[in-house]
Formats: structure tokens, C-alpha cells, sequence
């Protein structure tokens, strides 16, 4: 039986070799953000960015929430993948980064599909709650605080309709979700979110050995 390849950087660069497509706009953000103060490790990876828009095309979405904007990268990606009346509520504690992906939105001609929230994030998604009802999204991206992720989750889970997707990223955090010295609210919240949605009977799941980890989340009908 085959086993689990060892992702050596060989293999990585390989592996972006044959199937990244890469395009100067969203090269040229990534770089942008990879200059400020932990802006390459709050970014998510290319790769990721385009598996995000191949979900969004498999999964027939036109309505996505994102909660966790940073710089906008992944928001782009997402809202590339989007039909033309397609729409994406992206959420962030500030308008500070996402002010910067803005101008990326706009030249990539799809700044009219994004709506940006600003506020605390379960605040947030309580007033789309309130403003929308539940099951109003086809697809949810989480990646913000990771303290929080329990309560993304379980609002997310009301937010998306039945045979929607929830995708959460950094599940594996770093590997610190199997080192037994970190104890930090972050692992512990990542951990106890893993347990959740190991159990949680609602949904159907995969926890992808990608970037810093990324579990595909899907609300049975």
C-alpha cells in the first residue's frame, strides 16, 4: 500500500512545476504582501489560492463568505472563480490590509463581486445571520483568528446551505497540533476544532497534508 510522500522541497518545486498557474497579478500581490511584518506567513500559498478557485468552479458557487481577509490574496482568487453576478462578503477585524488587496479587486475587474465587512469577525457573521438567515452561502472560507475558530465554525455552519463547502485553513498550524509542548490558545483552538469536526456528525470531511493544512468541510443535505 502506498504511503505518504515526503513533501521534500524537490517535490514541492516539482509539484509547482507541473501544476501552478501562476498570473503577474496575483504574483505581484503576493510579493507585495510577503514585505510587511509576517505577510508571508499570514498569506496563503499560491497553490492554495488556486485550489480555493477550482473549489468554487466544482462547487457551482455564487455566493461566498470569507472570513479573514489579511491583504486579499485568497479574495481574489475566490472572486475570479466567480460567475460575472457572483458575490463575496469577505470579513476583517480592519480595513487596513484589505485596503491594499482593494486595488488588486479593481484591476482584475472584479471589485463589484466583494463586499468587505469590518468589525469583530463572530459579530459580524451574527449580523449576516440576522440580516440574510441561515443557509445563504454556497461556499465559506475561514482562515482569521484562530482562537475563534470554533465559534467561525458553527456560524459558518449555519450560514451555508446543505452540500455547501466550508473550507478551513492552517488545521496543522505550523505541525504545532502535534507538538506536546504548545500549549498557546492558537494550537489548543486548532486542536479542539480537529476534535470537533472529527465527531461532528452534520458533515462530511478531509483534512488535506497542504500548505499549513487545509480541511475540506462539507454540511451533509
Amino acid at each position: 500500500m502506498a504511503q505518504q510522500v515526503a513533501a521534500t522541497e524537490q517535490l514541492l518545486e516539482y509539484v509547482r512545476a507541473v501544476s501552478l498557474r501562476d498570473e503577474p497579478l496575483l504574483a505581484e500581490l503576493r510579493q507585495e504582501t510577503a514585505e510587511l511584518p509576517a505577510g508571508e506567513a499570514m498569506q496563503v500559498m499560491a497553490e492554495e489560492g488556486q485550489l480555493l478557485a477550482l473549489l468554487i468552479g466544482l462547487t457551482g458557487a455564487r455566493s461566498v463568505l470569507e472570513i479573514g481577509t489579511f491583504t486579499g490574496y485568497s479574495t481574489l482568487c475566490m472572486a475570479r472563480a466567480l460567475p460575472a453576478d457572483g458575490e463575496l462578503v469577505t470579513c476583517d477585524l480592519t480595513d487596513r490590509w484589505p485596503s491594499i488587496g482593494a486595488e488588486y479587486w479593481k484591476r482584475a475587474g472584479v471589485a463589484d463581486r466583494i463586499a468587505l465587512r469590518v468589525g469583530d469577525g463572530t459579530a459580524t457573521l451574527d449580523a449576516l445571520l440576522a440580516e440574510r438567515g441561515p443557509e445563504c452561502f454556497d461556499f465559506v472560507f475561514i482562515d482569521a483568528d484562530k482562537a475563534n475558530y470554533s465559534s467561525y465554525y458553527e456560524r459558518s455552519l449555519s450560514l451555508v446551505r446543505p452540500g455547501g463547502l466550508i473550507v478551513v485553513d492552517n488545521t496543522l498550524y505550523f505541525g504545532r497540533v502535534v507538538d506536546p509542548d504548545a500549549d498557546d490558545q492558537d494550537t489548543v483552538a486548532v486542536r479542539e476544532l480537529n476534535a470537533r469536526l472529527r465527531d461532528d456528525e452534520r458533515v462530511e470531511l478531509s483534512l488535506l497534508v497542504m500548505a499549513d493544512g487545509i480541511t475540506l468541510v462539507r454540511k451533509r443535505p
